[in-house]
């Protein structure tokens, strides 16, 4: 994949300028409908593809600003990404219809970095974050300090078909290892959840492992090219343990290699399931298969959940965090408005009403008490406890380049070993330097 910093040294293509204009004439011809130079302005949201959630929350704001903007909504593509490159590109042609923007936190150092990002004024920061969880928290900051604003998290959990944990003799209630839901799969012959497909889903894998296992992938990230990749550890080789003895055993089942997020799920639903690592989205996605006369009812009641497995019994684990963060561009017309925007969209009410309709969680600790989540979702408190405890991915500028060299050298699992971490940390090392081509 070219890299976006590549593009930016080379200067801004033709074909840049013109989506840039074609976006800041759109956000004019916008404003235009909204009342002309007498009416408020239009604030444009770049959001990611949602249940049309934040079209809802664009449009409460709207009306509660009183008059001062509207917010009209712009669809990101689906893939992630999809998603970095166009705000990239934009953001480097000084789109000025770049008013919030909903950014993955992986993309955060990236577009901080060279000054893409307008810095949130001090008394934003304090009204959004003064009950914000501790994992959504540092995957907003860059450089020591705060760049966006969280406004949804995400995490993984460990779900479990009761009976199986049950059959291994497995205590739920005390955290589990990866090693020991590795030896209850093997007892009971089935299959573990686990996503194995070359994507960033594996570059999530990685990060949590090793994070859970007391190091980081990168340190020092804010130097750049020269930041320290730290792969080759003790914690890089227990990652590589752990992956390559699930693909070689065939623990993650016969499509592992091409096995994402929604093929992991449909396995663990299915006769061979036993225990996956997998995001929210599965309670609800189980409940309308039931619903939809797919699945049935039997086996939404014997899946429970936990936290993410520990990868040492006695080290907490680190969770993979996602989730969505808001920037404002720093090329924006209507940065003070964008910021009062901001502040009404990441509202623990608007959070908690978004969890509860379009199941994405807040970052809020507060929304987690709305009784709508609780009973919508009833591993609330799990999630909560897993968001404070989570980890971002490695934070740097290049993470797209650190991120594709993991997925390209920890796939398939099958062929992870002994010397992949070693491998992968001399291959980020060239890549960085310009040595080597992804």
């Amino acid at each position: 994949m070219k890299s976006t910093h590549h593009s930016r040294r080379a200067g801004t293509p033709r074909a840049v300028r013109s989506v840039a204009a074609v976006a800041a004439a759109s956000a004019l011809l916008l404003t235009g409908c909204s009342g002309g130079e007498s009416g408020p302005p239009t604030l444009t949201w770049y959001i990611n593809p949602d249940d049309g959630g934040q079209a809802v929350i664009a449009q409460d704001c709207s009306e509660a600003s009183g008059g001062k903007y509207t917010i009209q909504t712009s669809l990101l593509p689906r893939d992630a990404s999809s998603q970095r490159e166009q705000l990239a590109r934009r953001l480097a042609a000084g789109d000025s219809s770049m008013d919030i923007m909903s950014l993955d936190p992986p993309f955060v150092p990236e577009l901080a970095e060279p000054g893409f990002l307008a810095k949130p004024p001090q008394d934003v920061v304090s009204a959004t974050t003064q009950d914000t969880l501790e994992g959504p928290l540092k995957g907003a900051t860059w450089n020591g300090e705060l760049v966006a604003v969280p406004f949804w998290a995400n995490t993984q959990l460990l779900w479990y078909r009761e009976s199986v944990a049950k059959a291994a003799g497995l205590d739920m209630s005390q955290p589990v290892t990866w090693d020991q839901i590795i030896k209850a799969a093997q007892s009971q012959d089935k299959h573990l959840g686990v996503q194995g497909i070359r994507g960033e889903s594996m570059s999530v894998w990685v990060n949590g492992l090793v994070e859970s296992g007391g190091g980081h992938i990168v340190t020092d990230g804010e130097k750049g090219q020269d930041a320290q990749v730290n792969l080759d550890s003790e914690q890089g080789r227990k990652a590589a343990e752990i992956i390559g003895t699930i693909g070689k055993d065939g623990l993650g089942g016969p499509g592992l290699a091409t096995q994402d997020e929604n093929a992991s799920m449909i396995q663990f639903q299915g006769d061979k399931g036993s225990f996956m690592v997998n995001w929210p989205f599965i309670y609800s996605a189980s409940q309308s298969a039931v619903k939809e006369g797919s699945l049935d009812q039997s086996v939404v009641d014997d899946i429970k959940w936990t936290t993410w497995p520990r990868v040492n019994a006695d080290t907490p684990s680190a969770p993979p965090l996602g989730g969505i963060n808001l920037g404002v561009g720093a090329s924006s017309q209507h940065q003070d408005l964008a910021w009062d925007a901001v502040q009404c969209i990441v509202s623990s009410e608007h959070q908690a009403q978004y969890f509860a309709t379009n199941g994405n969680p807040p970052s809020s600790a507060k929304a987690f008490d709305d009784p709508e989540v609780k009973k919508a979702y009833p591993m609330s408190d799990t999630i909560r406890k897993s968001l404070d405890a989570a980890r971002p991915r490695p934070q740097t500028p290049y993470y797209n380049e650190i991120s594709t060299a993991i997925q390209q050298n920890w796939t398939p699992p099958g062929d992870v070993s002994e010397d992949t971490p070693r491998e992968t940390t001399e291959f980020i090392k060239e890549v960085l330097k310009g040595d080597a081509l992804l």
